[in-house]
């Protein structure tokens, strides 16, 4: 058979042997499932160094050391943030009310998995796929296939030993690009979880299938003048060279005060930098992106070491981090984009709101909605920048790439971050076992439709058996009653200003139109409280008969 045949055969083969396996999960209890998970997290720390050594042996990618921390990271440290979740069955409950949520599990998450974090990423899906009662296919990035298939097959073996249904855990072996286009667009699938290139993301959006996806990261680290500057640049290059800068999360550019700079620069110098010449930094820049615009693989993963032999310069023996001084953010200044390697851009600017700008440039250049650091005292500033920048992640006097992923900040452990909206991505949380399931609401009923009709329905809150106290009061008195004055004033007069100005009054802004001439619901004049209760009572009755 053909080889691309075949592959497709296989992933048909997974999915139908997950759906089998789902068949069985269905039925087990949030209990069973953590003894599944937490078998699966001991299994994965016990092998996690030798399962970081065979993915820097593979890929060539990062630092073995500081990929055994990313293993416990997925396994150990991943099962232990959600040890005492509930994502099965029901997770919330509120009688009072009337309501009550159920977790019911998506189904089948199909797991791209990328060459940077391999290992580590496949123990982090699984375990929180699991969690919340999916069984998983696994597609391996194809120059990091060995590894993951030596975890998928560790994690197989603990998950039997607790009691998992065959098939809940898949793995393609025949990676084509056609193996993966019948994982994501097979109908089966419940959501994808897309880790990897930003082409391979958007093929997960336009599967048809739901799904969660990362875009590229290119965080900048603002040092404002109030920060501790050693600790400062301490935790930056402890983010740009853990792993040798492979967490998307990790820093991609430094921005700083003038009023400050020098400080900056000679710490930076002191603690293992190196600023290149502009001549170097033109043959770097040059090496570092390929004819197409894209970044060139080979510096990824990289130590700068490494990257300045590739480029052809020369540099001071210990350098542990390369700087190149920018003035300019596009799409053509390899120093303004992503850069999984350590390579840092460094910018200066006038003042923090200069540098506030700066940084939303960065970030609309290429990974809005993804994560970005700030080194500061100053809580204003910090609240500034929170309120402006497009990320789902600011980082607050810590390292980007731990920080990012939950290490050293109290952020959910997570492997896959979402990017929110303004960077294409379905949510901005980071994943967790609760992005995994679907909620069923169960809703009593607490109000008739002759209730609603006769304005005597209780409102919005109140319980199943009844009104709830304070919306029929001891007199009986209606909804209208409860919310209006003690003097029994309507809805009308309780919304009105000091003045008794109608709400279309206040609403119309500073010319005084009214909401009904904004709306041109009515030609001209002002609203009166006989108006706007007709208008209430119209609205009621156009709700009823849509019913």
């Amino acid at each position: 058979m053909d080889r691309d045949l075949e592959s497709i055969q296989e992933v048909r083969d997974l999915i139908r042997q997950a759906k089998e396996a789902q068949v069985k999960l269905r039925e087990f209890p949030q209990k069973k499932l953590d003894d599944i998970c937490r078998a699966i997290a001991g299994a994965c720390a016990a092998q996690s160094e030798r399962l970081a050594k065979l993915a820097v042996e593979e890929t060539g990618f990062g630092v073995w050391q500081d990929k055994v921390l990313k293993n416990q990271l997925g396994s150990a440290i991943t099962w232990e943030s959600v040890r005492d979740m509930t994502a099965v069955g029901i997770i919330r409950e509120d009688r009072d009310k009337g309501l009550m949520e159920i977790g019911v599990p998506v189904g089948i998450v199909a797991a791209l998995i990328p060459s940077t974090n391999p290992t580590s990423t496949v123990m982090y899906k699984t375990i929180i796929s699991v969690k919340a009662g999916n069984s998983i296919v696994i597609s391996p990035h194809p120059n990091a296939k060995k590894c993951i298939l030596e975890t998928v097959e560790i994690i197989k073996r603990a998950a039997r030993e607790a009691g998992a249904p065959e098939g809940m855990v898949g793995c393609i072996r025949l990676t084509t690009m056609e193996a993966t286009n019948e994982l994501l667009k097979n109908r089966s699938i419940g959501v994808i979880l897309a880790t990897g290139g930003e082409a391979m993301v958007r093929a997960a959006y336009s599967s048809g299938n739901p799904a969660i996806g990362v875009g590229p990261g290119n965080g900048p680290a603002f040092i404002e003048r109030t920060a501790d500057i050693p600790l400062a640049v301490k935790r930056i290059f402890d983010s740009k060279t853990f792993d040798n800068g492979t967490i998307c999360a990790s820093e991609q550019s430094v921005v700083t005060e003038r009023c400050i700079e020098e400080a900056v620069v000679q710490e930076l110098e002191r603690q293992g930098g190196y600023f290149m010449t502009p001549e170097q930094s033109e043959q770097v820049g040059g090496f570092m992106l390929r004819a197409n615009g894209t970044m060139n693989p080979r510096i990824v993963g990289k130590s700068a070491q490494a990257i300045a032999d590739m480029a052809g310069i020369r540099i001071p023996a210990g350098t542990r981090v390369l700087l190149s001084r920018q003035t300019e953010v596009g799409k053509k200044n390899p120093y303004s984009r992503e850069k999984l390697c350590p390579i840092l851009a460094f910018y200066v600017e006038p003042g923090w709101e200069q540098a506030c700008d700066r940084c939303i440039a960065i970030l609309q250049n290429e990974g809005a909605g993804h994560t970005m650091t700030i080194h500061s005292k100053n809580q204003e500033v910090i609240r500034e920048f929170a309120l402006k920048k497009p990320v789902s992640r600011l980082l607050v006097n810590t390292p980007g790439a731990l920080g990012g992923v939950g290490a050293t900040t109290n952020l959910a452990p997570a492997l896959t971050l979402g990017c929110g909206s303004v960077g294409g991505s379905s949510t901005s949380d980071n994943i967790t076992p609760m992005n995994l399931i679907n909620i069923r609401r169960v809703a009593w009923g607490v109000r008739e439709l002759e209730e609603l009709r006769d304005g005597n329905a209780p409102a919005a809150g109140a319980g199943p058996n009844g009104r709830a106290a304070g919306y029929g009061g001891a007199s009986g008195g209606s909804w209208a009653d409860q919310h209006g004055s003690a003097s029994g004033g309507s809805w009308t007069d309780q919304h009105g200003s000091a003045s008794g100005a109608s709400w279309a009054d206040r609403h119309g802004g500073a010319l005084g139109v009214s909401r009904a001439d904004q709306n041109s619901s009515v030609s001209t004049g002002e609203l009166t409280r006989e108006a706007v209760e007709q208008i209430t009572k119209q609205v009621i009755a156009r709700l009823m008969a849509t019913k």
